[in-house]
């Protein structure tokens, strides 16, 4: 239960004290300064508290915006403050503070916002959300209250919050295909009780179930498939709308929401590669490579962002281009479409499965995704060109984290400390040595060993120095393309049934391990633990032991191989996450980031 005082003079016919019950509040008066502070420290301190002057007029989607918020310590809007545990010796040292200033008797103005004035002296956040055309309001007199009333009157706040619960930038199928309803079904969840996860679950499921109609390789099947995709997709955009809508934000749903995206689009992939060979057409090679391409687009993503995220002096002649085509309608909706994000994406998918064949499919998706990939990247790089970025020690710590260095590279590193490097064009060198590698010998040849063991060497300038240099950016995509392209490339080379089954699982596992790191940087936790990374051996690592194992056994060993590999890193790698988010430590992502 959340405890909300009530403060300063009460006005007879007013509704806060019911507004301030409907949102959960345990409501108390305090008559003057002194009295609220021993009610603030009656509050048993794990719990929620909110100061809150009794003249305050306003929509009671104003008071949830400002009183409600879980993701911050902190938090104010006109006439209301709160704090929750993290943030309670902030407020009990204002409030001390103020109350020994004023005497304690005697409440003049608004002490919620005196006690806001005295948090920013001190320097301590505090989160004011965007109000937009909601009002909140403490009037001075019965003239100023009367306009306020007549100004909440005006302005139906359900219809706000409606809109709200929106994502403010997201793709045109989203925006215009799925928002306009999808609100609706947020809003019907959140009046019989349902949370955020539980719709995310059901994403989950409905993905997964479209993935098994996909698998049964029959044309009602595929139709099915697409149409439980959209549906799935739907919910997808639901669960992130409740969340906005009531507020619902958890440490759990940002984890859940985050991955599940990916479990399910790659599920679903591996749904039609077993659905096209139930009709005698192999299509592994072109699932395995779509997962590989949108993963190593999202590693382009996340590097990128984090590098200049921080960075200072970070402006460039193509960015202020990007920002004046934005400037221009139209272009919005185009640079949105064609970067192919995840509705555009889900919406192909599912309509190219439900009107012809997986390889079709897959096609279209690798040609899609390719062009986007070449753009977005196109653009990233003419801008780090084109700046005078000065990058941050965290910004360099976080691309080391994501270029996922193993014991073998650490080691190496210790040799290479300090050196200058050339990082990005020598990740991309060993990347594509062990990659040309793979493709330019026969099954059970040492040739992809030695490109493997000169990409664990080239691994070491990742580690050498700090990753500042205006490419740096690279290096983890480059090194996600190596790992992941090699072990495509050998079981394709291996050419059994079940080696790129096998090969397209533990592409899954490490990719879960990757986007784990991402989420967990986005979430000021920092990178997995060392133990981890060094137990899966690091990117340079794997690299070495799959080509050591296609040159060490027969095909069919390699498949078993493979398949036992995978079984291992997704058992490590998920047993370690779970623990890690549903532990009360691990924070909460604040921001929704780009549309995937």
């Amino acid at each position: 239960m959340s405890t909300a005082i009530l403060t300063g003079q009460p006005v007879p016919g007013s509704s806060i004290e019911g507004d301030l019950r409907s949102l959960g509040f345990d409501v108390r008066t305090a008559a003057d300064a002194a009295e609220a502070e021993t009610l603030l420290a009656e509050v048993p301190f794990e719990e929620r508290v909110a100061l809150v002057d009794a003249r305050f007029v306003g929509h009671v989607h104003a008071l949830r915006l400002g009183l409600t918020d879980p993701r911050f310590p902190l938090a104010a809007i006109p006439g209301a403050v709160t704090a929750q545990p993290a943030g309670r010796q902030a407020l009990t040292r204002a409030m001390a503070r103020e109350n020994s200033a004023g005497g304690g008797t005697t409440l003049v103005g608004s002490l919620a916002d005196r006690i806001l004035t005295a948090l920013d002296a001190d320097g301590t956040d505090v989160h004011r959300p965007e109000l937009g055309s909601l009002v909140a309001a403490v009037p001075a007199d019965p003239q100023a209250r009367n306009e306020a009333r007549q100004a909440v009157a005006d302005v139906d706040d359900e219809a706000v919050r409606l809109k709200s619960a929106v994502k403010a930038r997201d793709g045109f199928f989203t925006t215009y295909c799925i928002s306009p309803y999808s609100r609706y079904i947020a809003r019907w969840c959140a009046r019989r009780g349902l949370t955020p996860n539980q719709v995310t679950t059901a994403s989950l499921l409905t993905a997964l179930i479209a993935a098994a109609c996909a698998a049964t390789g029959t044309r009602g099947g595929f139709v099915a498939a697409g149409v439980l995709l959209i549906a799935s997709f739907v919910l997808d955009c639901t669960d992130g709308q409740l969340a906005r809508y009531s507020l619902q934000y958890s440490t759990l749903g940002a984890w859940l929401d985050a991955t599940f995206d990916r479990a399910k689009e790659y599920a679903y992939y591996a749904g039609l590669a077993l659905g096209a060979a139930r009709g005698g057409d192999d299509v592994w090679a072109l699932a395995l490579g779509a997962m590989v391409l949108q993963t190593c687009r999202h590693v382009v993503d996340f590097s990128f962002n984090e590098a200049n995220h921080d960075a200072t002096a970070n402006t460039s002649p193509t960015a202020a281009l990007s920002d004046k085509l934005d400037s221009v309608g139209w272009t919005v909706w185009v640079r949105r479409m064609i970067v192919l994000p995840i509705g555009e994406r889900w919406a192909m998918i599912a309509v190219l499965t439900a009107a012809t064949t997986p390889r079709i499919t897959f096609y279209a998706l690798l040609i899609g995704c390719a062009f986007a990939a070449t753009y977005t990247t196109a653009g990233r790089v003419l801008r780090s060109v084109t700046r005078k970025a000065q990058r941050t020690d965290r910004a360099a710590q976080a691309l080391a984290d994501l270029a996922d260095s193993g014991p073998l590279a650490h080691f190496l590193s210790r040799i290479a400390r300090g050196k200058g490097f050339a990082r990005a064009y020598l990740a991309f060198v060993g990347a594509a040595a062990v990659v040309l590698g793979a493709v330019a010998a026969p099954y059970g040849s040492w040739t992809p060993v030695l490109g493997a063991t000169f990409y664990a060497l080239i691994s070491v300038p990742a580690l050498a120095s700090p990753l500042k240099g205006s490419l740096d950016w690279l290096v983890p995509p480059f090194f996600r393309a190596g790992e992941y392209l090699t072990v495509l490339v050998l079981a394709a080379k291996a050419d059994v049934n079940g080696a790129l089954p096998a090969a397209f699982g533990l592409v899954a596992a490490v990719a879960y391990h990757h986007y784990d790191t991402v989420y967990r940087i986005r979430g000021n936790a920092g990178a997995p633990p060392a133990w981890l990374v060094r137990s899966l051996g690091g990117h340079e690592g794997r690299t070495l032991l799959v080509t050591v194992l296609a040159a060490l056994l027969t095909a069919s060993q390699f498949t078993v191989a493979l398949t036992a590999l995978a079984v291992a890193v997704a058992l490590v790698v998920l047993v370690e996450s779970i623990r890690f988010w549903v532990s009360a430590g691990a924070p909460a992502v604040h921001d929704e980031g780009e549309p995937a």
